[in-house]
């Protein structure tokens, strides 16, 4: 059984980085802090010893021209999918985005998407499957889980802006300026900056 909402967000992923703090996010993304469990979503960790060195995985709803349309788990010298990018930096240090893993996303022009991915969610090797996701792949005895649907096209600009989000949403979904920065969303998973501007992930 599924540990997260059965709900889809409103709004596709149209960026996603790492970082190495969960202070240091960019303006309007979300921050998978923890495991759908409650433990440390750190993609660094090292199992023997305790490494000042840490990593999260973060993304961002905010509304642009292009979409993730899908992601890969691949080994640093693995041959780079024909179509995606590698997360290779961090957003905030520009240091090395993750050990022995690389992160691939699949960018598209939200125009021409008729899929994207929707959620992102870190899982623990032990806990069950998530229902409706589909794993990357593992890294430190954690299951990398996104889940992906249909785009909806809005025909106007003016009904896009108008288009009310549902109250049945996890809140994960919704934006609300306001917040104090870092604040944990309801799910438990994620921690969300400010929703005035973000920085997009640079593709080389």
């Amino acid at each position: 059984m599924s540990e997260t909402s059965s709900q889809q967000p409103v709004d596709p992923i149209s960026a996603v980085g790492v970082i190495t703090s969960l202070n240091k996010a960019p303006n309007g993304f979300y921050v998978v802090a923890q495991t759908t469990d409650g433990s440390d979503a750190d993609l660094w960790k090292d199992a023997l010893f305790k490494s000042k060195v840490t990593r999260y995985l973060c993304f961002t709803r905010e509304a642009g021209p292009d979409v993730v349309a899908d992601m890969k788990l691949t080994d640093v010298k693995d041959v780079l999918p024909e179509g995606f990018t590698p997360v290779q930096e961090t957003m905030d240090t520009k240091e090395t985005a993750m050990r022995k893993r690389r992160l691939c996303v699949k960018i598209i022009p939200r125009a021409a998407a008729e899929a994207a991915v929707y959620d992102i969610q870190i899982v623990a090797k032990s806990k069950p499957h998530l229902v409706n996701y589909t794993c990357l792949g593992e890294i430190n005895n954690m299951g990398i889980w996104y889940r992906t649907g249909d785009v909806v096209h809005h025909q106007t600009s003016q009904e896009t802006s108008i288009t009310a989000i549902p109250e049945t949403l996890p809140n994960t979904a919704r934006r609300t300026t306001g917040r104090p920065d870092y604040e944990h969303q309801s799910s438990g998973n994620y921690t969300m900056t400010g929703a005035a501007g973000f920085a997009h992930f640079l593709e080389d």
